[in-house]
């Protein structure tokens, strides 16, 4: 009977803590706005514990008795350096209950809080600094005090050192005192630079398939030359632009080498080599489109993609309408430089279009080099071979041409930008061969945000498109280089590719230059929800330059947009508000991103 009792009494100890949790919890602030009294809660690991289902007694108490340093250090945080903090737990100041003594249950918590005044900084100081290194304006004599300036300045002026090569640098000392009477707060912080180093050994692991050498090639960093914090930065993004591995991490010795270097760790995690996929869309008036794709992402251990992908569309239309496509694209990162890409491409390919049909095959090969965060180029030369039907009859070309492009872009997101603006353009001069003519062809597309009201709630975007061709006839000119309006890329509301020109012989055809214009206002009326309203305008002319017969058209519409994880889920309808069906046919639009 006696072990019986004991055992009970056990169970008891373990379960009569558990029992019940806290029912209330009261945050009081003598004095400061919503603002404060939010920085505190959030500071508090107390409001999410509540919540959760480890809320016992025992995780209470030592929520409760941890929540003083915390409230602490967000009152420093808000400058406020006289807190008077106190914690009950049904009365009981939590500080002075043991862990071992813990309640059997918890009907309330209160927390009481006197912020104290606010203080401003007496002494500002940090030295010494690299040249030109700039302090954040937060950490000023006369300023408003708080650790987040004293960190930032600390972050600063260390970051200024490492840009100029000491690796090392740090904060030897800080001197912090407050001045309750005079309610100032004296900051005095001393960095130690340490010596100025170069870049040493690149020690490469985790590499499985990727050769370690062709790591250090796609990294880029400098061996020998001064230490750059930046450089490590680029070299990561570079090896994670590859698509190879699914984790870089670049870490710096603790200990310099004795002749001035400093060695680098650089470890990966690989991805699975192989990887395919498949898409399939539906469209009344396109018909059907399935997708496949083959991707190899090191194919000569050396971090080069190849990808295979194949497309057929206009499926359950007329039978001569199915247009087919394949391709092969090659490339292999840092060729020549780290930030250039060697590039080759393959094309079968067979259209029908609303102005021609063609058989086509194409090669190209060149280079794509990134010179900026912003900026990047594109050169490369190929041969196309083109069996074509359009208003001018049945007719072969055979093309050499070199593409010269250039894209600049601000965007703070690809897929739903709310600010910045991005442009791009394309020269593409093309030599004929046998009896095709010569000439150059000139794209451009540029797009620009603007973020209005709070958070962004509203966004104003434009776009421009302009394109010509100059050198043949119109009738002597690529079909598919020739300029067509409507659709989703141009136009909504006009059906794909119904605006063009009238030739000669009557029969319909694209014109030699091309200009559109899109504006979009953008709202979000609820978290994951937007509305959006549309006008497009496009205009096509028979000639280069803009010369010749014309003709244009608009399109107006609105659209639902459905935030996700991978950008918004965009459904558009819009009607033509130009031409005899202007208000009176439909056009429906879905896709993933915006329009634009």
């Amino acid at each position: 009977m006696i072990q019986l009792k004991r055992r009970m009494l056990c169970v008891c100890l373990v379960v009569a803590p558990v029992a019940s949790a806290a029912q209330d919890l009261d945050v009081n602030l003598s004095r400061g706005g919503d603002d404060l009294r939010s920085e505190v809660r959030g500071a508090m690991s107390l409001v999410g514990l509540l919540d959760s289902e480890d809320s016992t007694p025992q995780a209470l108490l030592a929520a409760a008795q941890a929540d003083y340093g915390r409230i602490v250090s967000a009152l420093y945080g808000n400058g406020r350096f006289g807190p008077v903090v106190s914690i009950t737990i049904d009365g009981r100041e939590a500080a002075n209950i043991s862990p071992f003594d813990a309640p059997a249950s918890i009907e309330r918590i209160a927390v009481d809080i006197e912020p104290g005044p606010w203080f401003k900084f007496g002494r500002a100081e940090i030295a010494p600094l690299a040249q030109g290194t700039e302090i954040p304006e937060t950490f000023r004599v006369g300023a408003r005090a708080g650790t987040a300036p004293i960190r930032e300045a600390t972050e600063a002026g260390i970051r200024g050192w490492r840009e100029t090569g000491h690796a090392k640098a740090e904060l030897a000392s800080q001197q912090i005192t407050a001045d309750h009477p005079a309610q100032e707060l004296d900051v005095v912080l001393r960095l130690a630079p340490g010596p100025r180093l170069r870049f040493g050994d690149i020690v490469v692991t985790g590499n499985e398939g990727v050769r370690r050498t062709r790591i250090r090639e796609i990294a880029g960093i400098p061996q020998g030359e001064v230490f750059d914090p930046e450089e490590i930065t680029q070299a990561e993004r570079r090896l994670r632009q590859t698509g190879v591995f699914s984790s870089v991490a670049i870490s710096e010795a603790e200990t310099p080498n004795a002749d001035g270097s400093l060695d680098l760790a650089l470890q990966v995690a690989e991805q699975k080599p192989r990887r395919f996929g498949f898409g399939a869309e539906l469209s009344t008036q396109d018909g059907g489109k399935i997708s496949a794709f083959w991707l190899h992402r090191n194919l000569f251990q050396g971090a080069e993609r190849l990808r295979v992908e194949g497309e057929v569309s206009g499926i359950g239309m007329d039978g001569e309408e199915i247009d087919y496509k394949l391709n092969l694209t090659y490339g292999r990162p840092a060729t020549f430089t780290p930030d250039t890409e060697f590039y080759l491409t393959a094309t079968i390919e067979q259209l029908n279009e609303p102005g021609f049909s063609s058989n086509q095959a194409s090669i190209s090969s060149g280079l794509t080099h990134r010179f900026s965060d912003e900026l990047t180029g594109t050169f490369g030369l190929g041969y196309r071979y083109i069996d074509t039907d359009d208003a001018f009859g049945e007719r072969t070309f055979q093309l050499l041409t070199a593409t010269l492009g250039a894209t600049y872009d601000t965007r703070d997101s690809t897929l739903n930008p709310t600010g910045g603006f991005y442009i791009s353009a394309t020269g593409t001069p093309f030599l004929g061969l046998d009896d095709t003519e010569s000439g150059v062809r000139f794209t451009s597309d540029a797009r620009a945000y603007a973020g209005l009201g709070a958070e962004d709630r509203f966004v104003l975007a434009g776009r421009a498109q302009l394109g010509s061709v100059w050198g043949p006839d119109i009738e002597d000119t690529v079909p598919d280089y020739l300029f067509y309006s409507g659709g989703g890329g141009t136009v909504r509301g006009h059906a794909y590719q119904s605006l063009g020109v009238t030739a000669s012989n009557g029969e319909f055809t694209g014109g030699q230059s091309f200009a559109a214009i899109s504006a979009e206002l953008r709202a979000t009326v609820r978290e994951n929800i937007g509305l959006v309203g549309f006008y497009d305008a496009g205009f096509i002319t028979e000639e280069s330059g803009f010369a010749g017969d014309s003709d244009w058209h608009a399109g107006a519409g609105i659209g639902l947009r459905y935030n996700t994880g991978i950008g918004p889920i965009r459904v558009d309808v819009a009607t033509p508000v130009t031409g005899d069906d202007a208000g009176q046919e439909y056009q429906f639009y879905i896709g993933i991103g915006q329009a634009f």
